[in-house]
């Protein structure tokens, strides 16, 4: 038997049902492991066979996982990756690609729910929700008369990034706020989000001094990597708000505490971080500054995990057919 077919039916047969083995490196959500015991030969962690998904698979279907170019170079056998949601950052994508592995991620299935997050964390810093949850939770009295917010009707909200997350926020800011949207993206056609009006930046760093919010998109490569330090901060409105659902990293988050020490922004609102989950050694001191903090939960909805594991484990199953018969 060849490896990563165990107990798979010949191809050739046309009157059996074609399912193809592959190894699920994370717990899925409840419809997407039916999916999977419905369509594929599923090794699921408890199966005796997983420890051996390196040495036998074809396919494998993740979530969370880290894939190294060691586990790479381990896996003679591996043709394609279902990768639920959209960054591959813990994937190595050269080593992939020097091997042309497929990975087939889900852009696009959890725009809607990153993008209301984000305007959770926008409304949540807006109003410091943050510091005074965190002061009535500590036994703290807070008068109203102590607190003072920032409206952001009619505001501009500036997007850094300008894919299918992006658009929504646009659309979202828009629609609640009947916000200007000024939008950065080096990588799109001049025309693109022509249906939506927006202002094109030029740059970062133009988008930064035009917005109220600035909301980050962007995957974390190298070039993107501390894209928003001190800097770039100081070119910010006082007022400011300044978001991430992206990645950790993206924003300098020392910095981050020093420009929120000084007063130069007015807040953020964080769903990455360096550290995931944050700890409160860590954090605390951002925490205290009234920055709102959530464990990367932009996609964790049920719905959207539901929807993004059928859609990363679909694109796998057509493309298995595609190469059986």
């Amino acid at each position: 038997m060849a490896p990563g077919l165990v107990s798979d039916p010949p191809a050739e047969n046309h009157h059996s049902v074609f399912k193809p083995t592959v190894y699920l490196l994370d717990n899925f959500h409840p419809q997407v492991m039916a999916f999977c015991d419905d369509n594929f030969n599923a090794i699921t962690l408890d199966h005796p066979l997983h420890s051996k998904w390196r040495e036998d698979a074809r396919y494998l279907l993740i979530r969370s996982a880290t894939l190294t170019t060691k586990d790479i170079e381990l896996c003679p056998n591996l043709v394609a990756i279902g990768k639920q949601g959209v960054g591959i950052d813990k994937i190595d994508a050269n080593a992939c690609a020097a091997r042309d592995i497929k990975i087939f991620n889900t852009p696009g299935v959890n725009a809607q729910a990153v993008a209301e997050l984000a305007l959770t964390l926008t409304m949540a810093s807006a109003r410091q929700v943050g510091s005074i949850v965190a002061r009535q939770s500590s036994g703290i009295l807070v008068p109203k008369e102590k607190c003072s917010g920032l409206i952001l009707h009619r505001k501009t909200i500036g997007i850094l990034g300008m894919g299918n997350i992006g658009k929504a926020v646009s659309r979202m800011f828009r629609g609640a706020f009947e916000a200007e949207v000024v939008a950065y993206d080096p990588f799109l056609p001049a025309d693109a989000w022509a249906e939506i009006r927006h202002k094109r930046a030029e740059s970062v760093e133009e988008v930064l001094q035009l917005s109220d919010v600035a909301t980050v998109h962007m995957p974390l490569t190298p070039q993107t990597r501390d894209l928003i330090g001190y800097p770039e901060m100081k070119k910010m409105k006082k007022t400011a708000i300044l978001i991430n659902t992206a990645r950790g990293g993206i924003v300098n988050e020392a910095d981050l505490k020093r420009a929120l020490s000084e007063g130069i922004i007015w807040g953020a609102g964080l769903d990455c971080h360096e550290q995931e989950p944050p700890s409160h050694e860590r954090y605390q001191d951002l925490w205290d500054l009234g920055v709102v903090s959530t464990p990367h939960i932009g996609a964790a909805t049920a719905e959207t995990q539901m929807q993004t594991g059928l859609a990363a484990a679909n694109y796998l199953l057509e493309y298995a057919k595609s190469r059986a018969f």
